[in-house]
């Protein structure tokens, strides 16, 4: 559940509550800010408070790159104001006397929002569909893996000889997935009691792998409820000595771990995607915003696969999409058709990884669904069979560089979230690209060290 003001000054005085986490969501998709005492917080944190604005332009190292317009050192890292979204304020179960709340973040001098905010950036395109009378709808699904040893244990043996809990594929598998109830199951009922609305867990495709599910909901929830959830299991696991990661692909023999996206528009309370005429009951509507998606799949790549490691998980047979094509039912498409001929029908974009900042992901997904309705794009028919065999479709950039290049030059990003915003994540694409080139891997040290 979350919490009214009113109930938090009365968990406040009979010493439930005495702690809240005001926090942001940093450009990684990570929960960043403060510790207050709750009396504090209802004196004035309520309000807002400030943070440096370097959170906004670091790395997932928290190092602070050169080459962004909003800060630097030449310009001494300021102040950006953080102010509570009363709305979002939730007990955190799992942390004993907790509560927590997200930010909005304003510019310190004129109060205006911060436009490269990922929280900013997903408000931006729902005001924009507003403006169609559409309101978006949204779900991810999270996929990790489980490891046996705590992350302190992990880092300090260089995440070497890495062991998952589970020892075999897990998918769907009950018994195998009972002996990480101790882990799971106060996941899946803290994130309930905060007010997460949680669908189940199950044993996902490979060893020591898991996906959670959360119900739909308006995309801006749907983002917060993400990415409280994510944090959550990674403390979760921490607390019963174990560790979990997002990492997309942390062994090449391994299959790797997705975020996919399922999206409708509603008006009025009813799914503008559904037409019981239409094929598979799709409206026109739908079909020109998946026509959209499909058309600027490149452009919106770097929103699904942020970092180096996200292009290792796209590689046929894993069930990780290498291909912008639309199909039914069909996992091996980036776009699949799901809950055909019926009033949920929906389309879920495959191509995300786990690793991704979800309100950077459903935002891009808006753009590009709204501008296929604004240019009443068609829909080619539904792709059918393998598609990682299928020469005829496009494909999506397969390394961060291209991505890279694809989110620099798209003039569709361009118009939907302005040059200032698409710059910003470019220099953050950048400069993950400038640190991996600079680092000798173990690969190239034992390929070469005697051989080469």
């Amino acid at each position: 559940m979350t919490l009214s003001f009113d109930t938090l000054k009365a968990a406040a005085a009979s010493g439930e509550i005495d702690t809240v986490l005001v926090c942001l969501v940093d450009m990684q998709g990570r929960l960043m800010g403060k510790r207050f005492h709750v009396s504090n917080f209802l004196e004035s944190g309520h309000e807002e408070t400030h943070c440096c604005n370097y959170l906004l332009a670091t790395d997932l190292e928290m190092a602070t790159p050169d080459g962004y317009a909003s800060t630097s050192w030449q310009a001494g890292y300021g102040d950006y104001v953080m102010k509570p979204d009363l709305s979002t304020l939730r007990p955190m179960p799992w942390l004993e006397g907790t509560a927590m709340v997200l930010c909005d973040i304003l510019d310190h001098h004129t109060h205006a929002p911060v436009p490269h905010a990922p929280r900013q950036i997903l408000k931006e395109q729902i005001a924009r569909l507003a403006k169609h009378g559409l309101t978006p709808m949204m779900a991810t699904e999270l996929e990790f893996f489980l490891f046996k040893k705590p992350l302190d244990e992990l880092r300090a043996e260089n995440y070497r000889d890495l062991a998952t809990l589970g020892p075999y594929n897990e998918d769907y598998h009950i018994l195998q997935t009972t002996k990480e109830e101790y882990v799971m199951r106060p996941l899946r009922n803290y994130l309930y009691a905060a007010g997460v609305p949680i669908e189940n867990s199950k044993g996902e495709a490979e060893v020591g792998q898991e996906e959670l599910n959360i119900k739909y909901a308006a995309a801006l929830a749907c983002a917060d409820h993400h990415t409280i959830a994510k944090h959550a299991t990674k403390e979760i696991a921490w607390q019963q000595g174990h560790s979990a990661s997002f990492l997309p692909k942390w062994h090449h023999d391994r299959v790797g771990s997705a975020s996919h996206v399922h999206m409708s528009l509603w008006a009025d309370g009813k799914n503008v995607f559904h037409d019981p005429e239409g094929e598979y009951g799709m409206s026109q509507t739908m079909r020109h915003f998946v026509a959209g998606l499909i058309a600027y799949a490149a452009d919106c790549t770097y929103f699904f696969a942020p970092y180096i490691n996200s292009y290792k998980r796209f590689v046929k047979g894993t069930f990780a999409p290498t291909k912008s094509a639309w199909s039914v039912d069909n996992r091996t498409a980036g776009f699949r058709l799901c809950g055909a001929d019926t009033s949920s029908v929906r389309i879920e974009c495959r191509i995300p990884g786990s690793d991704i900042n979800p309100y950077l992901t459903q935002a891009a997904l808006l753009a590009a669904g709204l501008k296929g309705i604004e240019e009443e794009r068609d829909l080619a028919p539904a792709a059918t069979g393998d598609m990682y065999e299928d020469t005829t479709v496009p494909e999506i950039p397969n390394t961060l560089r291209a991505a890279t290049v694809s989110l620099r030059q798209s003039r569709m990003l361009r118009e939907a979230m302005g040059d200032y915003v698409i710059d910003h994540y470019t220099r953050a694409a950048e400069w993950e690209q400038e640190e991996f080139d600079r680092v000798v891997t173990d690969w190239e040290i034992a390929r070469g060290f005697e051989k080469a």
